[in-house]
C-alpha cells in the first residue's frame, strides 16, 4: 500500500491542480505573487506600490540636480485564509488513478471545485474599496449596446489605468448579453466566428472578458431611497464627510457608492454607519478624497443595490499562495503529505491521506491571501 501511495498521491495532486487551474478563474487575472517559501496561516506579503513621478523642466547647469527623492509604499497581504476539502476514494478509483491518465473521481472534482470556488469569492469579495463605476444598477449590462464595455474602459483610463492587462469578469446574465451583440460575436463585424464556436467573449475594446459564478451583489444601505446631506463644507482632498439624512432614518452599507451635487467623481464608503437621521451628521470615510469642494447641504446620491462585475488592471488585486509550512503531520505521525505546485498558475496544493475510522481519508488545502491594492485600477460594472 505505501509502495501505491507513493504512485497516486503526485497523480492526484497533478489533476487535482489541472481541475484548479480551470475552475479558480480570479487568481489567474489579478497579479500573483508565487514563492516556494513555505509559510503559516497569519504570515503576511509586501506587495509593492510604485510612487507617483512629475515630469520638470530641463534647466542646463554645471551643478549637479538632485535625484528625485521617491518613498514606494507597501501593502500588506495577510495570508489569512485556510482551506481544506476531504473525500473517500474507493479501492477501484485508485487502481483506476494509478491506470489511467485522465481519470478524476466525480468526488475528487468536486472537492477541488470547493477549493477553487471558495478562492473565487475571497478575491471577489475586495471589491468593497473599489470606487470606479460603469452601468447602472439593478440592469444587467449589455443588453442592447456595447456602452458597457466602452464606459468601463472610459473609466480606467480617466483612473490612469495602464491599458495593457486589462480584464472584465461578469456574471453569466451579463455575460449572455454580451454574447448575443452583433458588435461582440457576428464574423462580419469582427472577423471571426469564434465567439459563436466556442461561447467566450474574449478580447473586445482593450478587455480581455470572462465569467464567473462567483461574481457578487452588493447590498446598498437603506439612505439610497432618502438620499443624503452633507452637513457642513468640505474641501478638496477631504477623506471623510459629516452625513445627515434628507428626511427619513436611513444607514450606509461599506461598499456603498455614492455622488456629489455638482461632481461627477464616484466615491466609496469604507465603513458601515447605521441610525442616520435627519438631525446631527454620522462620519463617514471615503475613498478617493473629495476632488471638487462640497458645500454644506450639499446633497448625497447614493447608488442602488447591484451586482457588482468587475472591470481591471490586473495590478488592481493582489494574491498571493504559499506552500504550507511544515507540520507535525509531516513527520509521518499517521499520515502522509505532498505538496505539488501548478507550472503555469504557481498555485500550491497539499495533499494529506490519513487512516481513519477503517477508512482512508484524502484531504487537499491551501494557504493563501488576497487584497485590493491598487483601487484605481478598477471599476465596477454594475448589473
Amino acid at each position: 500500500m505505501s509502495q501505491d501511495l507513493a504512485n497516486i498521491m503526485p497523480k492526484i495532486l497533478a489533476r487535482g491542480l489541472l481541475a484548479l487551474r480551470e475552475a479558480a478563474r480570479m487568481p489567474r487575472l489579478v497579479n500573483g505573487d508565487y514563492s516556494s517559501q513555505a509559510a503559516e496561516k497569519g504570515d503576511t506579503i509586501d506587495v509593492p506600490i510604485p510612487s507617483g513621478l512629475v515630469a520638470n523642466d530641463v534647466t542646463p547647469s554645471p551643478n549637479y540636480a538632485s535625484a528625485t527623492n521617491v518613498s514606494p509604499q507597501k501593502v500588506q497581504i495577510q495570508l489569512n485564509n485556510w482551506k481544506s476539502v476531504n473525500f473517500y476514494l474507493t479501492d477501484k478509483d485508485m487502481v483506476e488513478i494509478d491506470r489511467n491518465r485522465d481519470f478524476l473521481p466525480m468526488q475528487m472534482s468536486e472537492a477541488v471545485r470547493a477549493l477553487a470556488n471558495v478562492v473565487n469569492e475571497s478575491i471577489h469579495g475586495r471589491y468593497l474599496g473599489v470606487y470606479g463605476w460603469a452601468g447602472t444598477a439593478g440592469t444587467t449590462p449589455f443588453a442592447s449596446t456595447v456602452t458597457a464595455a466602452t464606459d468601463s474602459r472610459k473609466v480606467l483610463h480617466q483612473q490612469r489605468a495602464p491599458r495593457d492587462n486589462r480584464r472584465g469578469v461578469l456574471d453569466y446574465d451579463a455575460e449572455a448579453n454580451a454574447l448575443a451583440l452583433a458588435p461582440f460575436s457576428d464574423a462580419d463585424k469582427i472577423g471571426t466566428n469564434m465567439v459563436r464556436i466556442e461561447g467566450e467573449v474574449g478580447r473586445k475594446y482593450g478587455i480581455d472578458w470572462y465569467a464567473d459564478d462567483a461574481v457578487l451583489t452588493h447590498t446598498a444601505g437603506t439612505l439610497q431611497t432618502t438620499g443624503g446631506i452633507v452637513v457642513s463644507t468640505l474641501a478638496v482632498g477631504a477623506s471623510g464627510i459629516s452625513i445627515k439624512s434628507a428626511s427619513a432614518a436611513g444607514n450606509i452599507n461599506i461598499g456603498d457608492i455614492f455622488t456629489f451635487a455638482g461632481d461627477t467623481q464616484t466615491y466609496v464608503a469604507l465603513n458601515t454607519v447605521s441610525a442616520i437621521v435627519s438631525g446631527a451628521g454620522q462620519a463617514v470615510r471615503i475613498d478617493p478624497p473629495l476632488k471638487v469642494i462640497a458645500s454644506a447641504n450639499t446633497a448625497v446620491t447614493i447608488k442602488g443595490t447591484h451586482a457588482v462585475n468587475l472591470v481591471f488592471h490586473r495590478d488592481a488585486f493582489a494574491f498571493a499562495n504559499r506552500p504550507l509550512a511544515a507540520s507535525s503531520a509531516d513527520l509521518q505521525l499517521g499520515s502522509r503529505i505532498m505538496t505539488m505546485t501548478d507550472p503555469q498558475t504557481g498555485i500550491t496544493l497539499r495533499l494529506e491521506v490519513s487512516r481513519r475510522n477503517k477508512l482512508t481519508v484524502w484531504e487537499l488545502d491551501l494557504l493563501w491571501g488576497d487584497g485590493l491594492v491598487r483601487p484605481q485600477l478598477a471599476t465596477r460594472l454594475a448589473g
